[in-house]
């Protein structure tokens, strides 16, 4: 069934790997099916992934109206109003009007490597061309801007690489730009692997060309002719859009040979990676490309003077390339007027875990984890207080809610412990233990190791032996010393970045959370009721109903009782395997976990 609306109207649904999730896909059909004359189109994710699916409706004069959590059900109620009838579904309604920073999630934030993220269709190049897009490498050729003045305004802007490492970009550049040889490489790094990270997925998914638009530029002050994109091939919806970007911009000659009729060749080529953490080192990430097993190699030579096949590279995270064409059109000094004296500019975090509202932002440096989390991330989504936070993903640390106001930026999240990385910030509440936090991400990296070297492949092994001892209430306290003393081992001795920070986990949570390694090694208790060999799972009669949903959902049938009486109601501990779906499940918190 067709809907006429009163006016003309242009349908604008978020269709990156988030909204397709929550059902894009059926939303973008049903408004198709039932406004056939409108113009519906699809974009990016703008960050607030926690209200997929979202919908833009602008009427004919402009007029905007943002709507969350869309779906089949709600959108007849939603062209109701546009018909003129009934008034706007205002739980629904996110804003009313263009402005971005109407919505409290985008308020506090500054997006320049975002800037156009869920503003445009990333599949059209003419609409990156109306928001300005190709402009800055248009005003590099045509103004004979030389390599070493793009460099230069790089380095005024003080751009750090977005990556983790945080060096300095237009440093990294000089080192190649004086690097002899015939060819050079550029690459983008988009090997995203830290788990509760998206950020690179969706600058990929959403702004394909800027970051396309960062490699030439990249290119042209390096000197680079030929570039690989290195996508990790479990994000096919970026692989896409990218690969897209690379024919379009070819064929209106951004891309090849004489660009734009200058004396400047450049072409890219798109690398799938396989999904191994180990590639996003950029050493393990060359030898991939080349065909061969992504193992690190020794440095020096570093990628700069010897890389890809041997020749001068240089490698850009996806993030560090958006900024480019901005920071070339704005100037560097506007660029290093956001931020702190030693961290310029802003950063791209994913927000996950225990948080309201879990997506994707952008901030300034300088901002302290805290306003993240409360300003921008609306707080814990279980009603409990925040905990600690992870920043930097396996390679980096549990800060505690003590650091909350520790500023982002480099030098002072490296003091606490942990690192920027590439931009994960995975919450935690008081529900999560911290030990079982660091044998989890200890053993992701234990799997992900590329075995080269011994520290690293037997090293982060024991640790995580060391780990599930300790969850398992076997260990002691000599076990909590030889897991310190292991870990800076590991961190010290290892040949690559992986293993150099997988003890990262590990030292953070005995630095700041070493009560509760103590409280499983000599009270054999998890304080937060996590670690199944130090718990148990009993129903409190008192706040029992007898609905038997716990019932219902127990894997190896620990419960029974009788429906509507709630004395009659155990568990049998013999059975129970403290899995835990019997409090998710329970509406009454009758489950006591001891």
């Amino acid at each position: 069934m067709s809907v006429q609306l009163s006016k003309p109207v242009t349908i604008i649904v978020g269709e990156g790997t988030c909204g397709i999730a929550a059902g894009a896909k059926d939303v973008f059909e049903t408004f198709r099916k039932m406004v056939p004359e409108a113009e519906i189109k699809t974009v990016g994710c703008v960050g607030m992934c926690h209200e997929e699916v979202m919908v833009e409706i602008l009427d004919d004069k402009g007029d905007s109206r943002l709507y969350r959590k869309v779906d089949k059900k709600n959108i007849p109620s939603i062209l109701k109003f546009h018909q003129g009838e009934g008034e706007v579904p205002v739980e629904l309604l996110i804003r009313s009007g263009k402005d971005p920073k109407s919505v409290q999630y985008l308020a506090r934030q500054t997006r320049i490597a975002l800037r156009n993220v869920g503003l445009l269709d990333p599949k059209s190049l003419e609409e990156y061309r109306n928001l300005g897009g190709y402009r800055s490498i248009e005003k590099i050729l045509n103004k004979d801007i030389s390599p070493e003045e793009v460099t230069e305004e790089v380095r005024k802007a003080g751009l750090r690489g977005r990556g983790g490492a945080g060096f300095p970009t237009a440093v990294k550049w000089s080192f190649a730009r004086s690097a002899q040889g015939d060819i050079k490489y550029l690459i983008c790094n988009g090997d995203e692997g830290d788990p509760g990270a998206f950020m690179d997925r969706s600058l990929l998914e959403g702004d394909p060309h800027s970051v396309l638009e960062g490699m030439l530029i990249a290119a042209y002050a390096i000197g680079a002719s030929y570039g690989y994109a290195y996508i990790r091939a479990e994000y096919p919806l970026a692989v896409e859009h990218f690969g897209k970007a690379i024919r379009d911009a070819r064929e209106a000659g951004f891309l090849g040979k004489n660009i734009l009729g200058k004396d400047f060749d450049f072409d890219v080529k798109i690398k799938q990676g396989a999904g191994a953490f180990v590639c996003g080192e950029e050493t393990a990430l060359i030898a991939s490309i080349e065909g061969d097993r992504g193992m690190p190699r020794i440095r020096p030579p570093f990628p700069a003077v010897r890389g890809l096949f041997g020749k001068p590279t240089i490698i850009n995270n996806v993030e560090t390339l958006a900024n480019l064409a901005w920071i070339v059109e704005k100037g560097g000094d506007a660029y290093a007027g956001i931020g702190t004296e030693q961290s310029k500019g802003t950063k791209v975090f994913a927000l996950a875990g225990t948080i309201k509202r879990g997506g994707l932002v952008e901030v300034p440096m300088g901002m302290t984890i805290r306003e993240v989390l409360y300003d921008i991330g609306g707080g814990s989504s279980t009603g409990r207080p925040i905990k600690a936070v992870q920043l930097g993903g396996p390679s980096g640390g549990c800060i505690p809610e003590s650091l909350f106001d520790t500023p982002i930026e480099y030098e002072a999240l490296n003091a606490t412990g942990a690192i920027m990385g590439s931009g994960g910030m995975v919450v935690m509440d008081t529900r999560s233990c911290m030990v079982d936090i660091a044998r989890y991400f200890l053993e992701f990296t234990q799997i992900e190791s590329c075995g080269k070297c011994t520290f690293c492949r037997i090293g982060t092994l024991r640790m995580k032996e060391l780990l599930t001892k300790i969850c398992d209430g076997e260990g002691t306290m000599e076990d909590i010393d030889t897991l310190e003393a292991l870990a800076h081992q590991v961190k010290t001795s290892s040949l690559c970045g992986l293993g150099q920070t997988a003890p990262n986990p590990v030292l953070t949570t005995l630095k700041y959370f070493r009560d509760e390694y103590i409280a499983h090694v000599e009270e054999k208790r998890c304080p937060a009721g996590v670690c199944k060999g130090l718990i148990t799972h009993t129903i409190m009669k008192d706040k029992c109903t007898g609905c038997s949903i716990c019932k219902r959902y127990c894997p190896v049938d620990a419960i029974t009782g009788v429906i509507k009486k709630p004395g009659s109601w155990v568990i049998d501990q013999e059975l129970c395997i403290n899995c835990g779906m019997c409090v998710e499940v329970c509406n009454y918190e009758a489950i006591r976990v001891q």
